[in-house]
């Protein structure tokens, strides 16, 4: 059975840092496509990181810079660093399985976790 199990998410002041983990379970890590995603309230899911075999392939526009995602193949997790948060950060985060693409569209996952929120005040 496929798990995805992030956690991680906080309410943090602009500026701030946090690191989200994803566990995953059910499938070897080493060899799958990954990526992150994050849903504001009443905004579609939006990619953010996409990352394949510990190198991140792309990063969304908004976080290039701030945001470092990584992987523990022998850990089977996946991480999400975020620095230098911003108010338009706040959402829930969410890391998926995905075909091998390269791109950040939510429409090539094939298994996504439960979510984490991230709460970025001003």
């Amino acid at each position: 059975q496929v798990r995805l199990v992030e956690s991680g998410g906080d309410s943090v002041q602009a500026g701030g840092s946090l690191r989200l983990s994803c566990a995953v379970s059910g499938f070897t890590l080493t060899f799958a496509c990954m990526g992150w995603f994050r849903q504001a309230p009443g905004k579609e899911r939006e990619g953010v990181a996409d990352i394949v075999s510990g190198t991140p392939q792309a990063y969304a526009n908004s976080v290039k810079g701030r945001f470092t995602a990584s992987r523990d193949n022998a850990k089977n997790t996946l991480y999400l660093q975020m620095n230098s948060l911003k108010p338009e950060d706040t959402g829930t985060y969410y890391c998926a399985r995905k075909r091998c693409t390269g791109k950040l569209n939510p429409a090539d996952v094939t298994d996504w976790g439960q979510g984490t929120q991230v709460t970025v005040s001003s």
